[in-house]
């Protein structure tokens, strides 16, 4: 699931719903934009169903390589050759991780474009029957502050921290920067550096891989969601009144 950003700047008066269009009156007019809504629809249902198999296939490749590991090194003598095959053994995941951590950062970014294109759709049946407003509960504007409320993330501070863990996205970048720490600590281990050593060394590789996965995730959400044009932003008060 997206990562939230700083309040949207000051908002503009939609343009296109300053007067009544010839549009609104025309009964094909909804009927292209229910057609436009249910193909939303699904994009964001193979989105989500995308990301869940991404992720699923990453965690049976995880527990598979771990089991194939402990097999393997049953028969070898601790040593060099089993820190080395484990070595091998967490190189593979964390690099299949990283490939999930992208395509999830992918998938997020199209969901946010179909919520994003939902909101203005839903803002396009308001324009012809707005007395429908007080029946529709999800988001009619389309400015990111607005989009960014339907998924009911918080605005900033440590609630948005845990928020992001607990997305798909979150819960990779923790694995991710786990298996890196971990293989940090067993390549020291395998160039002759201490036990203790090794394990300080696993740590800040933990912290500094989630710290540059945190950043560059932060970065890839912050242009994707600059990227998305309002045309019908909220008034000051969260809400437009269309006509």
């Amino acid at each position: 699931m997206p990562s939230p950003i700083a309040d949207a700047a000051e908002p503009e008066e939609p343009h296109a719903s300053a007067q009544p269009a010839a549009w609104q009156d025309d009964p094909r007019s909804v009927q292209i934009l229910s057609a436009e809504h249910a193909s939303l629809t699904t994009t964001r249902s193979l989105v989500y169903n995308e990301a869940f198999t991404r992720v699923g296939v990453f965690l049976t490749f995880m527990s598979m390589s771990f089991v194939a590991l402990a097999l393997f090194t049953s028969a070898m003598p601790s040593g060099s050759s089993f820190l080395g095959v484990t070595a091998v053994a967490l190189a593979l995941n964390f690099m299949v991780g990283l490939m999930t951590l992208g395509r999830i950062l992918g998938t997020t970014a199209d969901d946010l474009r179909a919520v994003h294109a939902m909101a203005r759709i839903r803002h396009g049946y308001l324009q012809v029957r707005p007395e429908l407003r007080p029946y529709i509960t999800t988001p009619t504007n389309d400015d990111i502050a607005t989009v960014m409320r339907d998924y009911r993330a918080p605005g900033a501070g440590i609630g948005a921290v845990l928020y992001s863990l607990t997305t798909s996205t979150g819960m990779v970048a923790v694995i991710n920067a786990l298996l890196g720490g971990v293989l940090a600590g067993v390549v020291a281990l395998l160039v002759g550096v201490g036990g203790v050593t090794a394990v300080v060394i696993g740590v800040v590789g933990t912290v500094l891989v989630f710290a540059a996965i945190a950043a560059g995730a932060a970065r890839f959400f912050i242009s994707d969601q600059a990227s998305l044009e309002a045309e019908f932003p909220s008034s000051e008060t969260g809400a437009s009144t269309p006509t």
